[in-house]
């Protein structure tokens, strides 16, 4: 059964804060019987998911390839983690953590490392393949005190499916996301962060993403370790257990079959719901409504991504009606919300449009008393 604390809260902050925040770009979304040849063919390429910027530029023809030419030249990714570092100058955590509070969340959940790699925190753990490759300054310590100092709960999103510093082949499809999966030392590197991640924040939801790269037996070892660290934690449902098979996802045949697999999953609409693993609490649909009957969080960005991306049109982001509804609904049907928001990685601010929208929260929350 999920925590008390967990089901009584109905709405969360996510924060997808990266290196890729600091070109902040991506396509606007498109249906997927609307992308150009190319883009059916890898859609992950022509993603509206601006933290995926890495990996679309490994995919010359696609839109963001074309404006990284156009805007940086030959510059390359791993030049935005000194530009990501020059922006927490002027960040201020305390301000954000009043404004999750004001908008009526009941937690906030971090992304401490997405699957570029970069740490927002300056882990014990050395990367081999890229060292230095994270913050000199504990944003997840900070953005932890902040956040608890406002009465909220903190928790740590970590991608332990994906880890581009490991294998860096580019992703096109969900075949080639689990295929990308990294072996060698990556299970004990994402083990050993993981660890590190709960022994030193204690955090109140452990958020997994994609996949975890070692077996059933091993996550178990993890969460135990967490639920004995903190006895009223709550995990999500992405600790989804390596597959030998998902080596020969590579195959035309396997790749093919999978795919046609994955899109059976895609639930009406644009989201997504996640497989299930043998070990978690609560569901976790992207971008979609959940009809299941386990305890659950739609996540979704304020616009059609969760990382920052400033070539949004006006027309992608939630309205004022659109928002109320989906809170005031989701929460009367016993679920929770995990409302993105992706701040600027060149000055650590929240932009205009997504601030309007917490805004609009703290508006309802005051109005119902």
């Amino acid at each position: 059964m999920v925590a008390s604390w967990w089901s009584r809260a109905r709405l969360g902050i996510f924060v997808h804060w990266t290196p890729a925040s600091v070109p902040g770009w991506a396509p606007p979304h498109l249906p997927p019987d609307e992308l150009p040849a190319a883009g059916r063919r890898a859609p992950l390429g022509w993603t509206p998911y601006a933290e995926w910027y890495e990996n679309s530029l490994r995919f010359p023809g696609s839109p963001t390839a074309a404006h990284h030419r156009a805007t940086y030249g030959t510059r390359p990714y791993t030049d935005f983690g000194r530009d990501f570092e020059d922006g927490l100058s002027g960040w201020d955590p305390a301000a954000w953590a009043r404004s999750f509070r004001a908008a009526g969340a009941g937690y906030a959940v971090l992304v401490t490392k997405h699957h570029d790699g970069f740490c927002l925190w300056p882990s014990r753990t050395a990367n081999p393949r890229r060292p230095g490759w994270h913050t000199t300054r504990d944003v997840v310590g900070e953005f932890a005190e902040a956040v608890r100092a406002e009465g909220l709960r903190f928790g740590v999103y970590y991608s332990g499916g994906l880890d581009w510093t490991f294998d860096d082949r580019p992703i096109g499809t969900a075949a080639d996301m689990f295929s990308a999966v990294p072996r060698g030392s990556y299970p004990a590197y994402a083990d050993a962060q993981m660890r590190e991640l709960i022994r030193r924040y204690r955090p109140d939801i452990l958020w997994n993403d994609i996949a975890w790269p070692a077996s059933a037996a091993e996550i178990r070892s993890l969460t135990d370790y967490y639920r004995f660290t903190v006895p009223h934690g709550v995990v999500n449902d992405r600790l989804l257990p390596y597959a030998p098979h998902w080596r020969t996802l590579t195959l035309p045949g396997a790749r093919s079959l999978h795919n046609w697999w994955d899109r059976r999953t895609v639930a009406r609409g644009e989201g997504f719901m996640p497989r299930t693993p043998p070990d978690f609490d609560f569901r976790t649909p992207e971008y979609a409504r959940y009809t299941g009957s386990d305890p659950y969080e739609i996540t979704r960005g304020i616009d059609h991504s969760f990382g920052y991306n400033r070539n949004s049109p006006p027309d992608a982001f939630i309205g004022r009606t659109a928002l109320s509804a989906l809170v005031r609904d989701t929460a009367a049907d016993g679920g929770n919300l995990l409302l993105n928001v992706g701040p600027r990685g060149e000055d650590a601010t929240i932009p205009a449009e997504q601030r309007l929208r917490l805004e609009w929260l703290a508006e309802d929350a005051a109005r119902a008393g």
